[in-house]
């Protein structure tokens, strides 16, 4: 919104600073910070009065989870706040990536959302359908995808496969054309992206720290993916206009950052759903957009190791009678085995760091 003010570089100097993508993360990055912690303890207040007993606890679930009942859910709402608001001020709106990610970002929200809400109001951990939350999940990330995809291949060279196809990290020249299916593929990883966040959400602090640092990597990325000089030295693909992206990643860590105050140990408030499928949304479609959905799967590997433990639980519980895990997702098999809550949470943030260091590897090592 605020990037207009660059017309009025030509009589104020300082304006030309409205130019720069650099510039314009850092802007949104604090307005987003901002915003929650000054509206983050009225919405904490509000949120608790009005959901009396809070987000419920799972019967089988760790011991040390009970002190933890009565504590609000949909923290989500104040991160998509700054979100929304940091993105608006600063981000380029006329940018199709731009726009196709916050419509995922807002999508996987409002669903995430009625989730809680189905929850709070019948103090249960059964929310909505799963299936009727997959597909409609599905039909958000199907459009985004699409318009993202058309775009790319507006915007590239003609005959050009960069915007029907999936890169793979360390090789320069091999990608797979998968045509007009790639929609289908960009929305599985969206989908699964969000999903896998929303299973980690299960500690205080546990999901937003990782999440930050995910959403730092993808910054990186879409600012060398979308910058011609920068994918020409590195070798990958470059896609005009993806480092607007960058901007929307500001206003994330900004968002989390005010978030993660208030979700410390012991947490004031949970993220919920509304959080969770929202910037898991966000981070898959950053990967889509920026071609680098496999590199996601690096980045975001505590993302998926949480989700693998789940699938891998559900499918022998269900073929033997017996449980892999102590229980899942694999944080509270942790916990299970003696783990404090604390140490989980340091340790699963330090994997994430490190998962991190090797994503961004892959821009190099080529």
């Amino acid at each position: 919104m605020l990037l207009w003010l660059v017309q009025l570089a030509d009589h104020f100097q300082a304006f030309n600073l409205f130019r720069y993508i650099t510039f314009r993360t850092g802007a949104a990055l604090a307005t987003s910070a901002t915003i929650v912690f000054l509206f983050g303890p009225a919405m904490i207040n509000s949120l608790r009065v009005r959901q009396g007993k809070g987000q419920p606890i799972r019967a089988d679930g760790p011991q040390t989870h009970f002190k933890k009942a009565g504590t609000p859910t949909m923290g989500g709402l104040m991160i998509l706040a700054g979100i929304v608001a940091g993105s608006l001020l600063w981000a380029d709106l006329s940018n199709t990536y731009v726009v196709a990610t916050l419509l995922v970002t807002l999508g996987f929200g409002a669903i995430g959302f009625y989730d809680d809400y189905l929850k709070v109001t019948k103090q249960s951990d059964k929310g909505f359908s799963g299936r009727a939350r997959l597909g409609i999940e599905a039909v958000i990330a199907a459009i985004a995808v699409f318009f993202m995809m058309r775009h790319a291949i507006a915007t590239t060279p003609p005959g050009s496969i960069i915007g029907t196809s999936v890169s793979f990290p360390f090789f320069k020249e091999l990608m797979l054309n998968l045509s007009y299916f790639f929609v289908l593929f960009g929305a599985f990883v969206i989908v699964g992206a969000g999903n896998a966040v929303n299973l980690t959400d299960g500690l205080d602090g546990l999901a937003i720290v990782p999440v930050m640092i995910a959403c730092a990597t993808f910054g990186v990325i879409a600012y060398v993916a979308g910058n011609a000089i920068f994918a020409n030295y590195l070798q990958i693909n470059f896609v005009p206009g993806t480092g607007e992206l960058a901007v929307i990643v500001g206003a994330v860590i900004g968002a989390g950052l005010g978030f993660l105050w208030f979700n410390a140990p012991p947490a004031a408030i949970f993220m919920g759903d509304t959080g969770s499928l929202a910037l898991g949304g966000l981070i898959g479609s950053i990967a889509v957009a920026t071609k680098h959905e496999i590199v996601m799967v690096i980045v975001g590997g505590l993302f998926v190791m949480e989700t693998l433990s789940v699938i891998i639980q559900v499918f022998w519980f269900k073929r033997t009678g017996r449980r892999v895990f102590l229980m899942a997702p694999i944080h509270h098999h942790f916990e299970k085995k003696g783990w404090t809550e604390s140490q989980v949470v340091i340790r699963f943030w330090i994997i994430a760091v490190v998962l991190a260091l090797v994503g961004l590897s892959t821009l190099k090592l080529r």
